[in-house]
């Protein structure tokens, strides 16, 4: 297995952990709070992990790379925002669920603008993932 699929897994696994501990956490804690004390537990390891793990030589990004990393922060917060809202109120495991169908969006956009090779292989897979979606939340 490729160096990038352990890393993967071991994120997928984090990411299943995460919505349940989650749901623990918000029993008798605001919503709100919640997102703050995770995301300051999130923002303490990331700089950690930096400063232990990261090779810092190299070149000076340029000002555009900040700016999309600081826009994919905003969009990172505003989905732990809505999808903690979502877990206190639903289920882990249908917000879980349609949350993942953001891997369709990301295909999309990986296509558009990152001039990805779009395959039968990613059609397929990601009309299974909507699939699978319809097929969870249907009532």
């Amino acid at each position: 297995m490729k160096q990038w699929m352990y890393f993967a897994l071991l994120s997928t696994l984090f990411a299943g952990l995460t919505s349940v501990l989650a749901k623990f956490g918000l029993r008798e804690m605001p919503v709100n709070f919640g997102v703050a004390v995770r995301t300051s537990m999130v923002f303490a390891i990331v700089w950690i992990n930096y400063f232990i793990f990261s090779d810092k030589t190299g070149s000076q990004p340029e000002m555009k790379h900040y700016l999309f990393l600081l826009a994919s922060g905003v969009t990172t917060a505003f989905s732990w925002i809505f999808y903690y809202k979502a877990i206190t109120v639903g289920d882990v495991s249908m917000v879980a669920a349609i949350d993942k169908a953001s891997i369709v969006i990301t295909i999309i956009l990986s296509v558009a603008l990152l001039k990805e090779p779009l395959t039968p292989k990613l059609i397929v897979g990601g009309c299974l993932i909507l699939g699978g979606l319809l097929v969870l939340t249907w009532k």
